[in-house]
């Protein structure tokens, strides 16, 4: 058996602490869970989150009731705090900048944090979602100007894809195999090593940083494709009229057929990642093709529906000016309170464009936020009345369960109901022998 490194040893040992910088969805579940193993600092910029969460308050939602309370990590903001730490854990966000081109301030901000409190022997693992070469190109060289250290010599450094589900409280962070890569083999052992305390599922080796880089940002362009596959055939089906979920639930029956449907593409992975894969593919002069054409179909998707429930109401002859919209969920995907890169506020956005001002309501985020970052203001369930459309947007749990009673107490008695149930949650049989206009992607 092989033996376990020093470093290693020092975390177990609880003679060293193991430091998460950037404390969001990610970072967050990762310092509670080695919390439970080793001593760990979770480090954030943020001060009112760091206060939160101090005081036991969840700002990510992603948590079980106390488990912030009643873990053991550190929170600080004080960069002092990191003295000492021989483990560093990089989750920070990296999303894209205006023309999708890659914004890596946040990995660069943190990696001269860490920098700054890094000693010989230490070993620094990266995160965040990132193109091909960001670690060794771009990370490495800002760790070993701001430490005057070499890499390789006095440090290592590392890359672990984070594969955590936000809102899924099935594949969480221990039952999720683990990708782990290193600058070398020592490297690699001791990640791996440090990795399986909190990875029950076990942790895959990789052969280098770039091709753990690569498995990551693929995952994500993969699964974007296949949905811009589905929303496609939705809009040519549409034209056809025939209904998509129908032909997806016969197509199904064959064993090999992928389970993918249509929808909005959102979020802080599956929405943005494939970007960093094109940027760095036109950085070496590959121009993508199937990528980018995937994106752009996803990323349209919502000016699609808003414009196709213009062309219903015309076809009603309904006033645009007094029509009533109701809107249920406005997060990115469902069951979850995360706004980010939510593709629902391109419906709304399109539905403004001509004069309407839908009301919208999501019982999981948060309103302050939302109205920060959108400048939307949310309403409560009751102001749903008196509609002539409801656009069912993100189906949580507590949305899709309704019943029909409850649905269709909030359309005008007098007026035709529209419903559009994007993910088509509902029934569409039970609505259509009712008399309302149901449609769905």
């Amino acid at each position: 058996m092989r033996t376990k490194s020093e470093t290693y040893e020092g975390i177990v040992n609880r003679q060293a602490p193991l430091a998460v910088v950037g404390l969001g969805y990610v970072g967050l579940p990762i310092a509670v869970a080695f919390s439970k193993k080793v001593n760990v600092i979770g480090f954030d910029v943020n001060v009112q989150k760091v206060n939160g969460y101090r005081s036991g308050i969840d700002a990510t939602g992603e948590m079980e009731d106390g488990e912030i309370k009643n873990c053991s990590v550190d929170f600080t903001s004080d960069i002092e705090q990191l003295s000492g730490v021989k483990f560093f854990i990089i989750a920070v966000p990296t999303p894209v900048q205006s023309g999708n081109v890659p914004d890596l301030k946040y990995v660069q901000s943190a990696s001269q944090i860490v920098a700054k409190k890094l000693t010989k022997g230490a070993i620094v693992v990266f995160e965040s979602t990132v193109y091909p070469g960001v670690t060794e190109e771009v990370c490495i060289p800002i760790l070993e100007a701001e430490s005057g250290l070499r890499c390789g010599d006095d440090f290592k450094v590392g890359y672990s894809p984070e594969r955590i589900n936000p809102g899924d409280t099935v594949h969480r962070l221990e039952n999720i195999v683990k990708i782990v890569s290193g600058i070398d083999k020592d490297a690699l052992e001791t990640i791996a090593n440090v990795y399986e305390l909190v990875i029950e599922a076990g942790v895959y080796r990789a052969e280098s940083i770039k091709v753990a880089e690569a498995a990551k940002v693929i995952e994500n362009a993969q699964r974007d494709i296949n949905i811009a596959f589905m929303n496609e055939l939705s809009m040519l089906f549409n034209r056809m009229k025939i209904d998509t979920k129908e032909v997806l639930q016969a197509a199904g029956t064959k064993w090999n057929f992928l389970n993918f449907s249509p929808g909005l593409v959102g979020g802080h992975c599956i929405g943005i990642d494939p970007y960093y894969l094109t940027y760095k593919a036109e950085d070496i002069g590959y121009h993508s093709q199937i990528i980018l054409a995937g994106r752009h179909i996803n990323d349209g998707m919502g000016k699609y529906i808003a414009q196709y429930i213009i062309k219903i109401l015309v076809h009603m002859r309904l006033d645009l000016i007094d029509v009533r919209i109701g809107l249920l969920g406005l997060s990115y995907k469902e069951d979850s309170s995360d706004t980010r890169n939510t593709k629902v506020i391109d419906i709304i956005d399109e539905l403004q464009e001509y004069g309407i001002q839908p009301i919208i309501v999501d019982p999981l985020v948060d309103k302050e936020q939302v109205y920060s970052e959108y400048r939307l203001k949310l309403s409560e369930p009751s102001d749903l009345n008196q509609l002539n459309v409801l656009i069912v947007a993100v189906p949580h749990q507590s949305i899709a369960q309704m019943s029909f009673q409850e649905i269709d107490q909030m359309y005008s008695i007098h007026q035709p109901k529209v419903l559009v149930d994007i993910k088509g949650v509902y029934n569409k049989a039970d609505y259509e022998s009712r008399g309302y206009h149901y449609w769905r992607l």
